[in-house]
């Protein structure tokens, strides 16, 4: 099986598990993911198999969406609702940020900003992953890293928990999100629950729940989205049946070997999409004196 599949992730497992559980069930055992869920967090895992895991880096680096509940209060060593509870004794019991206030602090977010990540994350130290050496209780200098809050959007208060819905860059925690709100309000505060709506162009509700993707085993097979069309952002040619011969070898290929239309100035610096007559991706390319080039074939030499 070759394609992408995009399945709706239940609260309690990794993204390993899925990938495990998506092995049995499908038969392929090259499969891979575009962006890990935190086990506690549900909603959108986009999965590639077979040779599409080969298009992962294209994938992983997109934008995302997420249903995000902010609980006020107490924070947590891990800053999500899975740590333990950290009780400031200098903040006044049942003191609570007025809804003006919380949606104060996140329009200053939104933007691009340095973000400390959560001392339990996957985030490397030295060549070891933060949480291992959190769980030793040994000191982590983590770095900030570059990512950006798009935009936001309230959906709902309940006491002291929040809900908004958030679109942000790759590699943005919401955990530290909820965190540094809490900070910056001087009333701490946890992320209590997560759902990935959106990455990239992928939504969760084309998504297929992992209880139903188990019942359906080989069948789903019919769900995956070809590599050309998960890759549809990007601009493309089509080859001809000589271009697609030179292009399955690595070769580079000129004007003359496409049909239709040649590449844009414009798309000089972006990766480009060689189909195939049927519409298949074959390889992506990159456009250097005036050929494409090959940098990523994907289909067999044949």
């Amino acid at each position: 099986m070759t394609g992408v599949l995009l399945i709706d992730k239940p609260s309690g497992m990794t993204s390993h598990d899925v990938v495990f559980r998506m092995r049995r069930v499908s038969g392929e055992r090259s499969i891979g993911h575009a962006g890990t869920l935190d086990p506690r967090a549900t909603g959108l895992l986009v999965l590639m198999l077979g040779r599409a895991t080969r298009i992962a880096t294209f994938l992983s680096g997109h934008d995302k969406a997420y249903d995000a509940t902010i609980r006020f209060g107490f924070a947590t060593t891990t800053d999500d609702a899975d740590g333990e509870r950290i009780d400031v004794p200098d903040t006044p019991a049942g003191t609570m940020p007025s809804d003006d206030a919380i949606r104060e602090a996140l329009d200053h977010t939104v933007g691009p900003f340095d973000q400390l990540p959560p001392r339990y994350s996957a985030k490397r130290v030295d060549g070891k992953k933060a949480y291992d050496l959190a769980r030793q209780d040994k000191p982590i200098d983590l770095k900030r890293a570059s990512v950006a809050l798009r935009e936001w959007t309230w959906l709902g208060r309940e006491g002291d928990l929040v809900r908004i819905n958030v679109s942000v860059s790759a590699g943005f925690y919401v955990r530290s999100l909820a965190r540094d709100i809490g900070d910056a309000l001087g009333c701490p505060a946890h992320l209590e629950a997560l759902r990935r709506t959106r990455s990239g162009p992928f939504d969760l509700f084309h998504a297929l729940p992992l209880a139903e993707a188990d019942h359906l085993g080989a069948g789903v097979e019919a769900h995956l989205i070809p590599m050309a069309s998960a890759l549809s952002d990007l601009p493309s040619v089509q080859l001809s049946e000589a271009g697609l011969i030179r292009v399955r070898h690595g070769n580079p290929i000129g004007p003359q070997l496409v049909e239709g239309a040649w590449v844009p100035a414009s798309d000089l610096v972006r990766k480009i999409r060689l189909l195939g007559p049927d519409g298949a991706l074959v390889a992506l390319a990159d456009l250097r004196g005036g050929l494409l080039h090959p940098s990523t074939v994907l289909a067999e030499p044949g």
